[in-house]
């Protein structure tokens, strides 16, 4: 190369490792990019993403023409600079040696760290563009490609490596996509995050969780004098209740309210005429989770379902508007005497004053407390377990950061308790 100008030889070399940066830091950002706003873009049109999702899709491929292409050139420009070196200093092993380190530094410098930085910093504005040009190479390198890649598979089947599997490892996991949710930051609004967060816990729980307890279910019994069934249709803030024969256990029906009262607007209505209106009740186990339920209540058209234990023995109910609450959040109004919405926070002096009835999901939920959830599903049920006795009024336990006392006691179970702030853990 001594014929050839020095000035054609620097801008060689330049060129040269500007074309080795360019293959590392394409490379860098390709393995970087988000392939989910990759495909987003792709969906959209975009022509450049498309280029660059085929590419991804032959990564094999694409990273052998990369590599090729970067083997080639820095094999030029180790040759160029040792040429420059032995024409300008002369044929001898110090300055052969200083070539080589020269070369080695520059390499590193500015074709493998410094590009590859950039590329792993800027991914989407690198390998978008970059498709445009490495998609061709692909193409017009397939004869070199295939002969390399016959010897890399040989070698891969030699340490029975199966690259076949790396499809199946790029699929996420629900706690992989739960964790793209809380990194989200301010690209997703914090209510599309807490109801996406919700979604991904519907499985985790049951509908025990989510059920108005037994003991809170507003229920007809059929069997009541007429005029009883009247008061309680005319002061009823539901659109529609069970209905049982004697006692809880025995469901007949579910009665809509508004068919009802126009059934009393009537002369003389029978029980009889309230046995027709009955719709079958719809019965659902108490272990089931949330998110099964949700999908049974689409395909049977039902909005709201008895829960019963292994034995039959009602537990309670569950609704549809209990399940979007779960995800949500809560939107219905609460009803006439339900005070449980507004007790449900800590006065100026660290106080809770709460039914027995509440849930521990409630609990935890609006007061920011850790109670576990287990067991029982209840404050009073909690309270029982701990206690292993039915207690007597004023007694207090601290449990989990907060104390609890017991302000009422009736029919053995515990009916009004006072939560309060641990001083020590506020």
């Amino acid at each position: 190369m001594s014929d050839v100008p020095l000035w054609v030889q620097l801008i060689s070399l330049s060129g040269l490792i500007l074309l080795s940066a360019f293959f590392s830091m394409t490379e860098t950002a390709l393995m970087a990019i988000n392939r989910h706003r990759l495909r987003h873009l792709a969906k959209r049109g975009n022509k450049l993403a498309i280029s660059t999702l085929w590419l991804l899709e032959r990564v094999n491929k694409l990273l052998s023409v990369i590599l090729i292409a970067n083997t080639l050139i820095n094999a030029l420009v180790t040759a160029l600079v040792t040429s420059l070196a032995i024409t300008a200093f002369g044929n001898e092993d110090k300055v052969i040696s200083i070539a080589t380190a020269v070369v080695a530094f520059l390499l590193i410098v500015f074709a493998e760290i410094s590009p590859k930085v950039i590329g792993a910093a800027y991914p989407e504005r690198i390998s978008l563009p970059a498709s445009i040009i490495l998609r061709p190479l692909i193409t017009i390198g397939q004869p070199v490609i295939w002969f390399v890649n016959l010897f890399v598979n040989l070698l891969l089947r030699l340490l029975h490596i199966d690259t076949s599997k790396q499809t199946a490892e790029h699929r996420l996991s629900p706690e992989e996509l739960r964790s793209i949710v809380l990194e989200g930051g301010n690209f997703i609004p914090q209510k599309h995050k807490s109801i996406l967060l919700n979604l991904f816990d519907l499985e985790a729980i049951s509908v025990n969780d989510v059920m108005t307890p037994r003991a809170q279910v507003e229920a007809l019994n059929i069997a009541m004098p007429i005029e009883e069934i009247r008061h309680q249709l005319t002061t009823c803030y539901h659109n529609k209740l069970p209905v049982y024969a004697g006692e809880i256990n025995q469901i007949v029906g579910i009665l809509h309210v508004r068919k009802a009262l126009l059934l009393l607007n009537q002369a003389e209505p029978t029980i009889e005429h309230f046995r027709k209106l009955l719709n079958a009740p719809y019965f659902i186990p108490s272990d089931t989770d949330v998110f099964t339920q949700l999908q049974y209540f689409q395909e049977n058209r039902e909005k709201l379902g008895i829960i019963v234990d292994e034995y039959g023995e009602v537990q309670g109910l569950v609704t549809l508007e209990d399940i979007i609450e779960e995800m949500i959040g809560e939107f219905t109004t609460s009803m006439p005497g339900d005070a449980r919405a507004d007790t449900l926070s800590w006065d100026a002096d660290g106080k809770c004053t709460l039914d027995g009835g509440t849930t521990l999901r409630d609990i935890n939920k609006h007061l920011q407390l850790n109670f576990p959830l287990d067991g029982p599903k209840t404050l009073n049920g909690l309270l029982l377990e701990y206690l292993q006795d039915i207690p007597e009024a004023n007694i207090s336990i601290k449990f989990h950061g907060c104390i609890l006392e017991v302000i009422q006691v009736q029919h053995q179970s515990i009916k009004v308790v006072k939560l309060m702030r641990d001083i020590d853990k506020v």
